[in-house]
C-alpha cells in the first residue's frame, strides 16, 4: 500500500519528458550547468553524463573510506526495525570496493515538508538503478543522508495544507531530529478529517500515525516513515548522529576550527564566480556550531 501511495499517478498515466529548462522551476545557474555552459566549467570537476559519472567514480576510487565501520554502524541503527531484504542487500554491499552511493540529504522536516525532500529521493533511487545498469562494473546504492542536527525550527516545523500554514506548536529548542514528537497529534487531528477523504488519505494518516507517534523522537519517525516508504526499493538512511561516524570527522571539525580553511576557500570561489548568478550561500568563518545536552 506504501507504494500506491506515491507511485498511482505514475502507474495510471503517460509520460512526457521536459528538460529541466521546459518546466520553468529551476534557475538559470542550474540549466546552464546542465547544458553545460562555458563559464560555469572551471567550478566543476566532472560533467553532467554518463562519461561525467564515470569520471566521479575513478576520482572518488582514491578517497579512501572506512567502510566496514559505516556498515556497522548502519546494521546497528537497522536493528530496531524489521528487515526488509533491499536495505539488508545494500548495506552489505557498501562493505565491496566497487560500490559506490548516490546520495541525496535533507533535514527531517515533519510529514517531509516540501514535496522536493520526495523527489530528491525517487531520483537518488533511480539513478542508482540506472547507473548500476549501465556501468555493470560498479553497485551503486541509494542513500538519503538525514540532517538531523539542523536547529531552523522555523523551516522544519510546519507543513501547508490547501495553502494553509499548519505549525506543530513546540518549546523545544535546538536540532530538530533529536526533538520529542509529543504535541504532533495535535497537528495529525488537524490535517485527519482532510486527508481521510481523498484517494489513499486514510493509509496516509495511518502510516504518519504510525511512524510519529509511536516514536519518541523526530529523527526515529523520519527514519521509520522513510524506511516504510522506500525501503523495498533499497534506500539507506543514514542517521549521521553518532559518536563513532563522527569521530571520523575530527579532522575537518579541528581544521575549521583551527585555520578555517572552508570559509577561505568558498570565499575566493565566489570572488570569481560569474556576476550573473545569484550567490545561494556565504560561509561562516567557523561553521561547527554547539549541540547541548
Amino acid at each position: 500500500m506504501h507504494r500506491l501511495l506515491i507511485f498511482t499517478a505514475l502507474m495510471d498515466c503517460t509520460a512526457t519528458t521536459l528538460s529541466y529548462l521546459q518546466t520553468g522551476y529551476f534557475s538559470k545557474l542550474i540549466t546552464d550547468y546542465l547544458s553545460g555552459d562555458k563559464s560555469l566549467r572551471p567550478f566543476y570537476a566532472h560533467q553532467v553524463s554518463l562519461e561525467g559519472v564515470r569520471s566521479a567514480v575513478q576520482s572518488r576510487e582514491q578517497f579512501r573510506t572506512n567502510r566496514t565501520l559505516l556498515v556497522e554502524e548502519l546494521k546497528n541503527q537497522y536493528e530496531l526495525i524489521p528487515a526488509v531484504a533491499p536495505v539488508s542487500l545494500n548495506i552489505k554491499k557498501l562493505a565491496a570496493e566497487n560500490t559506490f552511493t548516490i546520495t541525496t540529504a535533507h533535514q527531517p522536516a515533519i510529514f517531509t515538508g516540501s514535496l522536493f525532500f520526495i523527489y530528491k529521493i525517487l531520483h537518488a533511487i533511480r539513478l542508482a538503478n540506472d547507473l548500476s545498469a549501465q556501468l555493470p562494473e560498479y553497485q551503486f546504492v541509494p542513500v538519503y543522508y538525514m540532517g538531523n542536527e539542523d536547529a531552523d525550527f522555523d523551516e522544519l516545523g510546519h507543513i501547508f495544507l490547501d495553502q494553509e500554514k499548519i505549525v506543530w506548536e513546540t518549546t523545544q529548542k535546538g536540532a530538530v531530529g533529536r526533538m520529542k514528537t509529543k504535541g504532533l497529534e495535535n497537528v495529525m487531528t488537524r490535517i485527519e478529517g482532510e486527508f481521510s477523504v481523498q484517494p489513499y488519505g486514510k493509509e496516509l494518516i495511518d502510516l504518519l500515525k504510525e511512524c510519529y507517534l509511536n516514536n519518541e523522537t523526530i529523527q526515529s519517525a523520519t527514519f521509520s516513515l522513510i524506511h516504510k516508504l522506500f525501503g523495498e526499493y533499497g534506500l539507506i538512511v543514514l542517521i549521521p548522529d553518532t559518536p563513532k561516524l563522527k569521530k571520523l570527522m575530527l579532522p575537518v571539525f579541528e581544521d575549521d576550527l583551527l585555520n578555517q580553511k572552508a570559509s577561505s576557500i568558498v570565499e575566493n570561489t565566489i570572488k570569481e564566480f560569474p556576476e550573473k548568478y545569484k550567490v545561494q550561500a556565504h560561509p561562516r568563518a567557523i561553521n561547527l556550531f554547539y549541540l547541548k545536552k
